[in-house]
């Protein structure tokens, strides 16, 4: 996870995020995933398998944000004592719900230890949840 304290005018400022960013033109989601883990944490992520897909309408200046949600299991390399986004560190799951999350990610977070795929919209609005509904397949 990292917590995200180090940029000026961060949306995520102060929140705890998973790992990630946005796609580059030509880029497949597991292509952007394995990059952004590179960037950010130092590691290669040697799998990675997609667990689900969130929609976030009209989040930031009215753009609406599409996330694919990847578990990653197997890696390799040395994690960055220092990051551009961030605090790095190792979080046990049992121990998530006492970050301070996006209050969808509460909510999320759950799923990953499903075995189905899931497909989810998350409503903000003014930085609050006001709305989300979840598909399993």
């Amino acid at each position: 996870m990292i917590h995200r304290i180090k940029k000026a005018g961060d949306i995520h400022a102060g929140k705890w995020n998973g790992l990630g960013g946005k796609m580059e033109p030509g880029e497949s989601p597991e292509e952007c995933a394995a990059r952004e883990i590179k960037e950010e944490s130092g590691l290669d992520a040697l799998s990675l398998k997609l667990k689900g897909f969130l929609t976030f309408p009209k989040f930031l200046a009215g753009e609406d944000w599409y996330c694919f949600v990847f578990v990653i299991d197997r890696f390799k390399g040395e994690l960055l004592s220092d990051s551009s986004e961030g605090q790095l560190a190792w979080i046990d799951d049992n121990k998530l719900n006492e970050l301070d999350l996006w209050e969808g990610d509460y909510i999320f977070l759950p799923w990953l230890e499903g075995e189905k795929f899931f497909s989810a919209k998350f409503v903000y609005l003014g930085g609050k949840l006001a709305g989300q509904e979840a598909y399993f397949y």
